[in-house]
């Protein structure tokens, strides 16, 4: 009996690790931000129940909800933190992952992506994004002095990241699987298309791919020029 049991063993498959996501999202605040200002509801980063980046249609919030690869498994509105506003766990639907999605208020963005880069060393997922607006054209910020523990991968979700922070994030040990080379828009439904080919492990390309069609249907503009709002992977 013992020796079928430990063929048995031998022969099944190893379970995968669960993925484990954080997003940082920095609500929308047209009172401390450089931005070009948006309508006063959707540009006050105090409520993210109206917020540009969490409670529209195509906020984080919003979109997460609405889909049906993702199921809301927790929603906290007393974080503990003053700066942040409302945390939301996901769970997908068919793959192993897990996502805690965190609402910052928009006058604490500079903490906001500090926490995104202490959550990327701190060895404890397997993919961080930053979603909003690109703090550093507002203030610069030091990075951490620790490096990445084992491997993660980075995605950053503002106007101009490639430019801003791909070399950042390298030098802290990450890997930037989606990064941006102009001006943009940060709806996170970009985020919820290019998180497919990530959990099947596909290639930074097919990251690319999905975004740049998740940026052609939502802006109604043609694919290649959605494409190219988002940086080519390296070879």
């Amino acid at each position: 009996m013992r020796l079928i049991l430990s063929c048995l063993l031998m022969l099944s498959p190893l379970a995968a690790a669960e993925k484990r996501i954080a997003v940082f999202v920095g609500l929308c605040d047209n009172a401390s931000q450089g931005i070009v200002k948006v309508g006063a509801k959707i540009g006050d980063g105090n409520k993210p129940d109206d917020n540009l980046y969490w409670g529209c249609t195509d906020g984080l919030r919003s979109h997460f909800k609405a889909s049906k690869r993702w199921k809301l498994e927790k929603q906290e509105t007393a974080t503990g933190d003053e700066k942040i506003l409302e945390r939301l766990t996901f769970r997908h639907a068919t793959e192993d992952a897990v996502l805690v999605a965190e609402a910052w208020r928009g006058s604490n963005l500079k903490e906001c992506y500090i926490a995104f880069e202490q959550a990327l060393v701190s060895g404890k997922q397997d993919l961080v994004a930053f979603i909003g607006h690109n703090v550093l054209m507002d203030t610069p910020i030091d990075p951490p002095a620790a490096k990445v523990a084992g491997k993660v991968d980075a995605v950053v979700l503002c106007c101009m990241s490639d430019t801003y922070f791909d070399t950042r994030l390298k030098n802290l040990g990450a890997r930037p699987v989606l990064t941006t080379t102009q001006y943009m828009y940060p709806g996170s439904f970009i985020l919820h298309a290019s998180l497919e080919p990530w959990l099947a492990n596909k290639d930074r390309a097919a990251l690319r791919d999905a975004a740049g069609a998740a940026y052609a249907k939502n802006q109604r503009i043609k694919l290649g020029a959605a494409k190219g709002v988002f940086a080519k992977p390296e070879p």
